[in-house]
């Protein structure tokens, strides 16, 4: 039976996704973090259906000083069905380190953004765009930043994550009991994340209907 032309945008955790109500040609995939997830996830999609773009989403640490939080950030194909759209909006074209542990403190972030110039940090799109490259698929990077330069996150969360990138929430609890302060900067930033996720379903809506 043949497939119905349809976007696909991943997201790596349903956080990400949670304010995006998909229009009716558009499909969700949620991979997990970090390549090895969104590469497996995204093969075993693409071994059943061909969609006629595909779009790596969700959260992006700013590496770029002047990106503020719930920016959104994109990288295209020249020539993806999304061009003209992206191009028009206020969404600032970036350059992306795909990175393979969560740059936690600003000092990191600065680092990163000297030694390799990019703009924003995350764990997937290099992955997901490399694939739709070989299978001749169009795609772009379309990010939120959920945390800026100029932040530290409120842990390390390289240290509680398993080794398939994710998060460890035995390890999680303890470090909580640990430093009980943790939970008010861990609340403080959830609701930052909850701000970048609105900001970004309401982009991707306006701009796939």
């Amino acid at each position: 039976m043949p497939d119905h032309p349809h976007t696909l945008v991943c997201f790596a955790v349903k956080e990400e996704g949670k304010f995006f109500k998909p229009p009716p040609n558009v499909r969700v995939l949620y991979t997990g973090m970090g390549r090895n997830n969104a590469f497996t996830k995204l093969d075993a999609y693409l071994a059943k259906q061909t969609p006629s773009g595909v779009i790596s989403s969700g959260f992006a640490g700013g590496l770029n000083p002047a990106l503020e939080l719930a920016a959104i950030v994109y990288d295209m194909d020249e020539g993806s069905p999304w061009e003209k759209a992206l191009l028009a909006s206020k969404a600032k074209l970036a350059r992306f380190e795909c990175a393979n542990r969560v740059s936690c403190t600003a000092n990191e972030k600065y680092k990163l953004w000297q030694v390799t110039g990019m703009d924003a940090v995350e764990m997937e799109s290099d992955t997901i765009r490399q694939v739709c490259l070989r299978k001749n698929i169009p795609s772009a990077t379309i990010r939120v930043i959920s945390d800026t330069a100029h932040q530290d996150l409120p842990l390390d969360f390289n240290r509680i994550m398993t080794p398939d990138n994710r998060i460890d929430f035995a390890k999680l609890t303890a470090r909580l009991l640990l430093k009980p302060r943790l939970i008010a900067q861990l609340l403080r930033f959830q609701g930052q994340t909850i701000t970048a996720a609105q900001s970004l379903g309401a982009f991707l809506e306006t701009l796939l209907r």
